[in-house]
């Protein structure tokens, strides 16, 4: 593959390249580059919007260079202050570890296993020890810490700021002198973090590594990043009809973004195609990727037969509740269709909330008897039974 091919399949979806010419001067030694995403295993599953880099790795594996894929369990401890207006929770080590299983087990989805080192910095933060680490803080000053844009905020706001945050950056940094990292992914919002490991690497000796960032995915409302927080996430282990169904309802613009960052697909026929057409392809796309194609064409039958043909799902969960009265919105989370009190009410009030077909706009008693059906939006469906 050309120079220009490589550069055109790096830069599609990326949002900067610190530097595009050190870049090209590696790609053209022809040597296996190093290639580092780390990650601090914070939470159990991961959504789409966490893929993004993953898929820019991948175009690198698949370019015949080698994936560093480094489990921060030490850095977790900390927590990357990147984007946050105060201090993470401290996560125990069972919890940090347990969340780094489920991690691997979902980025092999995408990755080759046999193709990319799985590290854990513990093994050089750990050893690195206290002369180790006084000497890794001399490579920063607290000027260049609060000249960065979420501490900078958070100290006028008046906020905590820990020394123990301040070392976050540092360590990660390190953890690129560790694997001797040519170029390192990231979101746009670990820009600092990737630009302090370039100084940290030159000070330790070696050349800085590439930085390439990439933008995070607005989640389906259209408007704030893909996360859990927001309730906008497509999650990659969710069932398969419910990633089609959440693919399908995102905007047509929103569908290019995700056809650019998640699919290798020519975007020019994309552009050029049906916008119904192209989202039903996407959402196949996505779901074969972390199911099957067998998997994503019955998805895709099941979204039809609800959606065009307003037909009921062909297997609808059981569920069995005690007979008795029971307002609509406990209803709803006994039955796992809403979180929470506040979600259940907003839901019943928006008039997303059916019962045997029939709307319902009030969080009233209901009288349990028989056997109910109860709908929360376009896709999600339960059938009680009352016992």
């Amino acid at each position: 593959m050309s120079l220009n091919e490589q550069l055109f399949k790096i830069k599609r979806g990326s949002v900067e390249i610190i530097s595009e010419e050190e870049l090209i001067s590696k790609l053209k030694s022809g040597k296996q580059l190093r290639v580092k995403l780390g990650v601090d295993p914070t939470a159990a599953d991961i959504h789409l919007g966490h893929t993004v880099v993953i898929e820019k790795l991948k175009t690198f594996q698949d370019l015949g260079h080698i994936i560093v894929f480094i489990i921060g369990d030490f850095t977790a401890k900390i927590g990357d202050p990147s984007g946050r207006s105060e201090t993470r929770p401290v996560l125990g080590e069972k919890e940090i570890l347990d969340n780094a299983k489920t991690y691997q087990e979902q980025v092999f989805k995408i990755l080759d296993k046999e193709k990319t080192e799985v590290r854990f910095n513990s093994h050089w933060l750990y050893s690195l020890g206290l002369d180790g680490l006084l000497e890794l803080t001399k490579h920063s000053t607290v000027a260049q810490m609060l000249a960065r844009a979420d501490f900078n905020q958070r100290y006028k706001n008046g906020g905590d700021i820990t020394i123990l945050e301040f070392l976050y950056p540092l360590l990660t940094g390190y953890d690129s002198v560790s694997v001797n990292s040519d170029i390192e992914l990231g979101g746009t919002d670990q820009k600092f973090n990737l630009l302090m490991a370039r100084e940290i690497q030159k000070d330790y000796g070696q050349t800085p590594q590439v930085v390439i960032t990439m933008p995070l995915l607005e989640g389906t409302d259209g408007v704030q990043k893909m996360s859990k927080s927001y309730n906008n996430y497509i999650g990659i282990t969710e069932p398969s009809s419910e990633i089609f169904g959440k693919i399908m309802s995102i905007s047509d613009e929103l569908m290019y973004k995700y056809y650019e960052l998640l699919t290798h697909e020519n975007l020019d026929e994309v552009k050029n195609g049906h916008p119904k057409e192209m989202k039903q392809k996407l959402a196949k796309i996505i779901v074969t990727k972390f199911y099957s194609a067998d998997i994503a064409e019955k998805a895709e039958e099941e979204f039809n037969k609800i959606f065009a043909a307003k037909k009921l799902p062909s297997h609808i969960e059981e569920v069995a509740i005690p007979k008795g009265n029971i307002k609509l919105s406990e209803l709803l989370i006994n039955t796992g269709l809403s979180s929470s009190k506040k979600e259940s009410e907003r839901l019943i009030k928006q008039g997303g909330v059916k019962i045997n077909e029939k709307k319902i706009t009030a969080d009233k008693l209901l009288e349990l008897q028989g056997e109910i059906l109860v709908q929360v939006g376009k896709r999600k469906f339960k059938k009680i039974k009352i016992g």
